[in-house]
């Protein structure tokens, strides 16, 4: 079954907790704090892979989670770090982080980091100083990043195959190549994209079938919208159009139909080389009906063949090859690179919200120090309410109209205000 969108929630794993521990040897006074550091949690990549093809797996399975870092011991052991995780997408897979593209993983074995490790905790040997020689605190692990991810694949092929629904793009991908689509004498057979590689010569090329397009396909109508993104990244379209016609509309109408949709699609995707070829040529009086079409459509260049007999076969794997040779690769939209020149952001290091009856201290550094303390520590509390302070949290808690005894809520605890000594737990 072919899927090309998915949703990942991932987590990349937690560090280990540090460890509180005393050297204790008899004879050996005052032996002080060996307590070890926990090990870092485990990162999340995704791998392209070439022999993937679609996204299925994920829908079925959409969480992964990374191996935590293991808690330090005594004796200064540190503990041992997480083993990263590698998830394998196919070559053309698009992330997406909140709606913004954050990686385009086309070539196989190309790597994209997706989610950090968490730091190990640090264990009371790290906070030994020469005025606290004897430290009773270790720190908490970091948990691991926490990140939904928006997977579109992108099929990567040379040449894509357009058209109304039973032009024959299917039974010309079936002569051309060694792929078996599903191939019938009623309209819409093909209902998600197939992939053949295609040789002449001892050149060959990739070529995707793309399920018949219909009026309206832009808006969502019919299959062309899921799947015209499969030739946004295509060297050159193959636009297939019956002899005869379809569905009461003449081979004319059909072919403005068909690029009117494109259009409005992408402007992008429009400016493609198109290569316009009559199918069905087997059939009675289709000469009469090639004519008529090359009139309406002077200064393009149409073919005419017929994948029943194979007539006109070779003459558009021929003009293909050569078609190729001057087209080059294209260029999709690319990830924003930082600047080699570093930038300097300055941003606040936390802010405030009043809530009903209560505030919330929010930031990055304020969260991850009260995910790394450990708040049945004593020492651990006070070096967390130092910090705050430090920081200005008790000031900026009073120009928002805090007052003493007021709730404050930092990650999951709650807090009671007391002006002078900080935040009581």
């Amino acid at each position: 079954m072919f899927i090309d969108k998915a949703q990942l929630i991932v987590q990349a794993g937690s560090g280990g907790d540090g460890c509180l521990s005393f050297r204790r040897e008899k004879y050996i006074p005052f032996g002080g704090p060996n307590g070890g550091n926990g090990g870092a949690g485990g990162d999340l990549f995704l791998v392209a892979d070439q022999n993937i093809t679609t996204l299925l797996d994920f829908v079925k399975h959409p969480h992964f989670k990374a191996e935590n870092g293991t808690a330090g011991s005594g004796w200064d052991k540190a503990g041992k770090s997480g083993q990263d995780l590698t998830i394998r997408v196919p070559c053309g897979t698009v992330v997406y982080r909140e709606g913004k593209m954050v990686g385009d993983l086309r070539k196989d074995k190309e790597v994209l980091l997706i989610a950090h490790g968490g730091r190990g905790g640090r264990g009371n040997a790290s906070f030994k100083t020469s005025r606290n020689n004897a430290p009773r605190i270790a720190e908490k692990g970091e948990p691991g990043e926490t990140v939904t991810l928006d997977l579109e694949l992108k099929l990567i092929a040379d040449v894509g195959l357009i058209g109304c629904p039973n032009a024959g793009k299917s039974t010309l991908l079936s002569r051309i190549s060694a792929a078996r689509p599903k191939i019938a004498d009623y309209p819409f057979t093909t209902l998600s994209p197939n992939l053949g590689v295609a040789k002449f010569k001892e050149k060959s090329f990739v070529v995707a079938d793309i399920p018949g397009l219909i009026e309206g396909a832009h808006l969502g109508k019919g299959l062309g919208l899921e799947f015209l993104r499969h030739v946004e990244r295509t060297r050159m379209l193959v636009h297939l159009v019956d002899v005869f016609g379809y569905d009461g509309k003449t081979p004319l109408e059909h072919f403005r139909s068909i690029q009117k949709e494109i259009r409005h699609y992408s402007l992008k995707l429009s400016k493609k080389p198109v290569l316009v070829v009559m199918t069905k040529m087997d059939l009675t009086g289709a000469e009469e009906e090639l004519k008529k079409f090359k009139k309406s459509l002077k200064g393009k260049e149409i073919l005419g063949i017929s994948a029943v007999s194979g007539a006109g076969i070779q003459e558009i794997l021929s003009l293909v090859i050569k078609k190729l040779k001057t087209i080059k690769e294209p260029v999709d939209e690319e990830i924003p690179k930082e600047s080699a020149v570093g930038r300097f952001i300055f941003e606040d290091e936390f802010s405030i919200e009043q809530e009903e009856k209560s505030f919330r201290v929010k930031g990055k550094k304020i969260e991850r120090l009260f995910a790394m303390t450990n708040f049945k520590q004593e020492e651990a509390v006070s070096r967390f309410q130092n910090i705050l302070k430090k920081m200005g949290v008790e000031k900026a808690l009073e120009k928002h109209g805090c007052q003493a005894g007021d709730l404050v809520h930092i990650g999951t605890m709650e807090f009671n205000y007391s002006p002078g000594t900080s935040l009581n737990p």
